[in-house]
């Protein structure tokens, strides 16, 4: 059995990579395919280095909004994906951190050029990193309390 985490930093890495290692190769591929086609039609590799160097306003305009959409739920998934190919031990809600993460991720794509917390705005990359952090911590809470009330019932 492979390491469930040595998957999720593969996914990290490059969504495709934690497939292809857990032998599911076509999925891999897929989503390697997916990841490109994302990549290149929503600007994500500019907008990234522009916000790394802080440049934020300029990050907001080369963002392709429409495909950019697209990225954090085929990000989060495929994650998701390939932790639970690689065998991981899975609790009933286990699900919920990740869905909610890539929820929130996207949600804070769509309000990227918009949002400012004190007159700073995040852009579309640091904007959506941080829904997606909210986004698993608010689904980690949620599975605990659905385990907490299911664990009740029985």
């Amino acid at each position: 059995m492979k390491s469930s985490l040595e998957m999720v930093f593969w996914s990290i890495a490059f969504p495709g990579f934690g497939q292809i290692l857990n032998g599911r190769i076509v999925k891999g591929f897929v989503f390697l395919a997916l990841e490109f086609l994302i990549n290149v039609n929503s600007n994500i590799n500019q907008a990234i280095l522009l916000s790394f160097l802080g440049d934020i306003r300029q990050a907001i305009e080369v963002a392709n909004y429409q495909w950019m959409l697209f990225y954090p739920c085929v990000y989060v998934f495929a994650i998701w994906d390939a932790y639970r190919d690689a065998g991981a031990v899975l609790s009933r809600f286990s699900f919920l951190p990740s869905v909610c993460s890539a929820y929130c991720g996207t949600i804070g794509v769509i309000f990227s050029p918009v949002f400012t917390f004190f007159t700073v705005t995040f852009g579309p990359i640091w904007l959506g990193i941080l829904g997606m952090l909210i986004g698993a911590v608010i689904g980690f809470l949620i599975k605990q309390m659905l385990t907490v009330a299911s664990s009740g019932r029985q």
